[in-house]
């Protein structure tokens, strides 16, 4: 059972919820970039949450299905045919052994999810099978290739019985789709414009004052250069009242840090373990996912808010998503 891999795209690679746990000895987390929309494609699917799916930037790769294999695709608004036939997003789909899927570029946002049932039958690497990029870390230490074979578990026919006796009744069919779908609305933003909400940093008053408006005032641009390590925000140069010598302290996912330049840097899913530029905001967690689909060129504007703030959203998108994969598991189970 395995997926081959016929052409991979911009940046495709495999991706979990991450390596957590293990920064004291300098390995960083790696892991989906927009790990709400992970979540909803495994949940999908019938999955754990934080099983690893693959991960694809701007444009998707071409893959052939080896075997039948129950999928769901979440994330960016991406363009994905089955041979004439447009794919369905936000919904199960079950394909037919043989089938090759070609996902295009994408209409809006930057990261498309496609989660497998059964998930990628990968060996984690120090208890993930996320690859890192940046620290060439992963059972798949690298973006994917031509050529390459994911290996997949046999998904139960119990999960979406309907999709099988669906298949099983039209041979001629490449696939088929759930009848029913989730709203991505809650969890996807097709504005670029909308604020990202950050609280200030331990070092936010060493900026001057016109630094200090802008940051929460101005609107930035991601630099073409920006990766799964850190988004750069081009457009207004940030200063300090004065030259600030830190030593490297832990930095995490959300960071902004000011180097020296005065360029803000957004730390990402590949975010280093430590740092030493002056930490000036955090953006919050939920607001994290919503970033990582900003595309280069794109504007970022920081609203700032505060840490009860962040913590009441979080709960609030956490009691939202447990409702929600409840109510995905029985329909999987029971889709009439």
């Amino acid at each position: 059972m395995s997926i081959r891999v016929v052409s991979p795209g911009l940046l495709t690679t495999v991706q979990d919820a991450g390596r957590r746990g293990h920064a004291a000895i300098g390995v960083g987390a790696a892991g989906a970039m927009d790990a709400v929309a992970l979540r909803l494609a495994n949940m999908l699917v019938g999955n754990a949450e934080n099983a690893a799916a693959l991960e694809f930037t701007l444009r998707g790769p071409r893959l052939i299905f080896e075997t039948d294999n129950l999928i769901a695709i979440t994330g960016a608004e991406i363009d994905t045919h089955c041979g004439d036939r447009a794919l369905p997003a936000w919904r199960p789909l079950l394909l037919r052994a043989g089938s090759e899927v070609v996902f295009g570029g994408m209409r809006h946002g930057a990261r498309a999810y496609l989660a497998i049932a059964g998930g990628i039958d990968l060996a984690p690497v120090i208890g993930s099978r996320s690859t890192d990029v940046n620290a060439q870390l992963g059972p798949i230490a690298r973006p994917l290739a031509p050529n390459d074979v994911l290996p997949t578990v046999t998904a139960a026919r119990a999960i979406c019985a309907d999709l099988w006796r669906a298949l099983d009744r039209d041979r001629n069919a490449a696939f088929a789709a759930g009848n029913w779908s989730l709203d991505p609305t809650p969890w996807f933003w097709h504005d670029a414009q909308r604020p990202i909400r950050a609280i200030a940093g331990t070092h936010f008053a060493r900026l001057d004052d016109a630094s200090q408006r802008a940051l929460f005032g101005a609107s930035f641009r991601i630099g073409i250069d920006s990766n799964r390590v850190g988004f750069r925000l081009e457009g207004v140069p940030l200063m300090l009242r004065e030259p600030l010598e830190l030593i490297s302290a832990g930095s995490v996912p959300g960071a902004v840090q000011l180097p020296p330049g005065g360029v803000p840097i957004v730390l990402t899913a590949e975010a280093p373990t430590t740092g030493g530029y002056p930490r000036i905001a955090q953006v919050i967690a939920v607001d994290q996912p919503h970033l990582a689909q900003r595309r280069p060129g794109d504007s970022v504007r920081f609203a700032q808010t505060d840490l009860a703030d962040a913590q009441m959203r979080y709960l609030e998108r956490e009691q939202a998503l447990t409702r929600l994969r409840d109510t995905i598991r029985q329909r999987l189970e029971h889709p009439y």
